[in-house]
């Protein structure tokens, strides 16, 4: 595997994220399998997280990228209806135990950059 530079992997330009819009999604391997992660914009800060909901680990998106509920307040699981904060990723109604796994993320420059973890790592082809 590729070192990661200090200031992590480039995701995206910071424009591509829009308050309570769509994701950003990207590929991880998380406990030695490919998954997804996405990244996401609220209240001016952006988030990342495993797509994979805490109740049944299921892709949570109802359309490819989107995870807001209809008031752009909380993340939702579209099998479930479990519903998280975007700003921790903590269960906040519905069916989950805990949270979604938060994947860190720095902005600078005009640029996203997502850091890698112990059990978190980029997706090599």
């Amino acid at each position: 595997m590729n070192a990661v530079p200090a200031g992590g992997i480039p995701l995206c330009n910071s424009a591509a994220l829009l308050d309570s819009g769509e994701a950003v999604p990207f590929d991880v391997v998380y406990c030695g399998r490919s998954s997804r992660g996405f990244a996401i914009r609220f209240e001016g800060q952006v988030y990342a997280y495993l797509n994979q909901c805490a109740h049944v680990p299921m892709e949570m998106d109802y359309q490819p990228n989107r995870f807001f509920d209809s008031t752009g307040q909380y993340l939702m699981c579209a099998t479930h209806g479990a519903m998280y904060r975007p700003q921790t990723g903590m269960c906040s109604g519905g069916p989950c135990r805990g949270g979604l796994i938060k994947i860190a993320l720095t902005e600078s420059d005009g640029v996203v950059h997502w850091h890698t973890a112990h059990n978190l790592q980029p997706l090599e082809f």
